[in-house]
């Protein structure tokens, strides 16, 4: 058993360690024979109720293994197995497809997930029921027949046919191994599916090898085939049998060069080159080398000649100038010819024509006198000292001989449309409507006549003018007065009626004021109506008392509760103040030494040889001698603290008469203070202890500070009080 587990994971390993495949390998049943009804014993098999004797119930065990010398036919059928249902009895045919029983489809079909090694070993074994519904086939006593064989199998469509005999019975089967859809080769291990997107184009061979779609070309023909000639370094295309250019290249196959922005007249190898054609120079060869001959700039025979860098100069021939000498020099631009002789410009040279009685190459000479009468039109002629004559003509004609009638008109003289009229030595000029002057240049002021009324401001046109009007008025000349209800000056609904130069506002029920822009109180029913005119001019209303008063019973409202707020607020703070301390009323000294504990003052003590007097002697009189001597001593135990010598011997006597206020500022912490006995101010036992905290001491935050200034000679002590 355990030689047959590690056999099975052997071949386990191996399956699993080949190319990942599909196919199925096919078998088909197809005639079984079993003419006496005996099982493999030789025992009859054993009918059901109803049946004949030695009737066997047949059905099949098939195993699929890989390839054994020695074909076991135990498990494990490491291609699979398969257990059919009661088929027939004893001997029947299997037609292909769905038989009776739809659990049972024929051929019985074994899968395969990986290379089909091309062997296989094959069990079949023939098995009896006694019920169709118990198809064990542990039980060796059911076993009829079994075959065991092995074979080598090539992949295809074609069966195999076989036929196994063990003496009394025999089977008839055929098998092969296909490959599933999408799968070929001899193992059925290579996968080949069309597809049409961005992943290829292609379809598949017989063999799984890729056949590219028409336009398409690579490994999982990905590429497209671009336009036939299309450059295969400067060309690119995304679809077959287009041709898109790179970078720097141009035409229909992407072999054209792009030039050098600018560039005239170059040409490249190489993207952005700019190498000039011959007579052309530059960096965008765009000046000429040779001008003269490529453009021929000089005209009318003149000589070109080439400078460089694109410039040339004309030689011109005798007559002509400029600078291609396309200009003539018109030689008769000095009127040489004289005597009113008319000039001919010639090429490098002119020609007189002379009138009647002139002759010479500038019709300088005279072949007439006076006498000859030359003169037209009443001139007047005068013969010359030199030869020939003169005319002097007369106004409105001119020439040599007085035969050109001067036309005044000529000139265009008359503007703005005006016409021109020649009157003989002089011309007029009628003017359209609006202008004036001699030449009709001047415009007619229309504001002349002062046409705007109402103070408008006048704007003068052409034979015509426009007012500007004031604020109140309209129309052409200003003389319209403008609506006064125009502009909705009425406001809260209220109704507008204009009443000759004024309006008058009829306002709604609640509203007044001379343009109904108030919220008044509650009036009488009916409409109200103010005249904003009226108002204006000053006559009198009826006062609004009902305004008034309600303002005066406002203010009075808002200053009692003001007066209420003051008086809460000092009933508050005065019910938080505390109760009056029984030493209050001596406290308010001069002083003001308000504390009976002394804790928080301010001491200076100022030691000196100099005499100082008691200038407070009601503060020794009703000071509290316990507490603020010895807190003295405390601080200074080498000083005496006993006040002016001369005030010691009242010092009974007025203790008599405060000894009950005395005894109440007392401090309340000594045992000798609680007994009524009084403190000697010398006593150095008693300045060494700390002073206790008063009964009746005011508050710390009194703005008054204690000063004492203590002289040693005298025992004196001056108390100030420090603001």
């Amino acid at each position: 058993m355990g030689g047959r587990c590690a056999l099975a994971l052997a071949v386990v390993s191996a399956l699993l360690c080949q190319v990942w495949s599909s196919g199925v390998f096919e078998l088909k049943l197809q005639e079984f024979v079993n003419k006496k009804g005996l099982l493999g014993n030789r025992n009859c098999c054993r009918g059901g109720a109803g049946a004949p004797p030695c009737a066997c119930r047949t059905f099949f065990r098939v195993c699929l293994k890989h390839y054994q010398a020695s074909v076991s036919p135990e498990p494990p059928c490491t291609y699979g197995s398969a257990v059919t249902p009661v088929l027939g009895v004893d001997s029947f045919s299997l037609p292909d497809g769905a038989g009776a029983d739809p659990a049972f489809s024929n051929p019985i079909r074994f899968p395969f997930g990986f290379t089909w090694p091309g062997t296989f070993s094959l069990i079949i074994e023939a098995l009896h029921t006694d019920s169709p519904d118990d198809l064990a086939t542990e039980n060796p006593e059911r076993l009829i027949s079994r075959l065991a064989t092995q074979r080598h199998l090539t992949v295809g469509e074609e069966w195999s046919q076989d036929l196994h005999s063990s003496g009394r019975t025999d089977l008839k089967y055929s098998y092969r191994f296909v490959c599933d859809e999408h799968y070929y080769g001899e193992g059925c291990s290579v996968f080949c599916r069309p597809r049409d997107d961005a992943f290829g184009h292609f379809t598949c061979g017989e063999r799984g090898e890729k056949v590219c779609n028409p336009g398409w070309k690579g490994l999982y023909c990905t590429e497209p085939i671009c336009l036939p000639g299309c450059d295969e370094q400067h060309g690119f295309c995304d679809r077959p049998g287009d041709c898109k250019c790179r970078v720097g290249w141009q035409g229909r196959y992407c072999d054209e060069c792009i030039r050098y922005p600018g560039c005239l007249h170059g040409t490249c190898q190489q993207p952005w080159q700019c190498n000039c054609q011959e007579g052309w120079g530059g960096l965008f060869c765009n000046q000429d080398l040779n001008y003269c001959t490529h453009h021929k700039p000089c005209k009318n025979g003149a000589t070109c000649t080439n400078t460089g860098q694109g410039s040339y100069t004309c030689s011109c021939r005798p007559g002509y100038t400029g600078a291609t000498c396309e200009l003539g020099i018109d030689e008769c631009d000095p009127s040489p010819c004289k005597n009113g002789g008319s000039c001919t410009d010639l090429e490098n040279s002119y020609s007189c024509t002379c009138p009647p009685g002139f002759y010479g190459k500038i019709c300088e000479l005279s072949a007439m006198t006076c006498a000859d009468g030359p003169c037209f039109n009443g001139g007047r002629c005068s013969d010359s000292p030199d030869g020939g004559y003169s005319c002097r003509c007369p106004v409105g004609y001119s020439g040599f001989n007085c035969e050109k009638k001067i036309d005044y008109c000529s000139s265009s003289p008359c503007s703005n449309g005006a016409r021109c009229v020649d009157v003989g030595d002089a011309y007029l000029c009628r003017c359209q409507v609006g202008f004036s002057g001699r030449h009709c240049d001047d415009n007619v002021d229309d504001c002349a006549s002062s046409p705007c009324a109402n103070g408008g401001t006048c704007r003068d046109g052409v034979n015509d003018f426009s007012c500007t009007c004031p604020p109140g008025y309209t129309g052409r000349n200003c003389s319209a007065p403008v609506s006064r209800c125009e502009h909705a000056p009425c406001h809260n609904g209220a109704t507008c009626h204009e009443r000759g130069h004024r309006y008058v506002c009829e306002c709604a029920q609640g509203y007044g004021g001379p343009n109904c822009q108030f919220l008044l109180p509650e009036l009488p029913p009916g409409p109200a109506v103010v005249d904003l005119t009226e108002k204006l001019e000053g006559q009198g209303g009826p006062f609004p008392w009902v305004a008034v008063c309600a303002g005066v019973i406002l203010v009075l409202m808002l200053l009692l509760g003001c007066a209420a707020v003051v008086v809460c607020i000092r009933l508050s703070l005065q019910k938080r103040r505390p109760p009056a301390e029984p030493c209050r009323g001596e406290t308010e000294t001069m002083n003001n030494l308000a504390n009976c504990q002394r804790e928080k003052d301010i001491s200076v003590s100022v030691i000196g040889a100099t005499q100082i007097k008691n200038t407070n002697k009601k503060a020794d009189l009703h000071g509290d001698h316990g507490t603020d001597k010895n807190g003295f001593k405390a601080r200074y135990p080498a000083v005496d603290y006993n006040l002016v010598q001369d005030l010691k011997g009242d010092e009974a006597t007025i203790r008599d008469v405060h000894s009950k206020r005395d005894t109440k500022c007392q401090p309340q912490g000594s045992s000798g203070e609680e007994k009524g006995t009084p403190t000697t101010l010398r006593g150095g036992e008693a300045s060494e202890r700390k002073r206790p905290d008063s009964a009746c001491s005011t508050s710390k935050d009194t703005k008054y500070q204690s000063v004492y200034v203590i002289s040693e000679e005298k025992d004196e002590c001056v108390i100030a009080t420090e603001v």
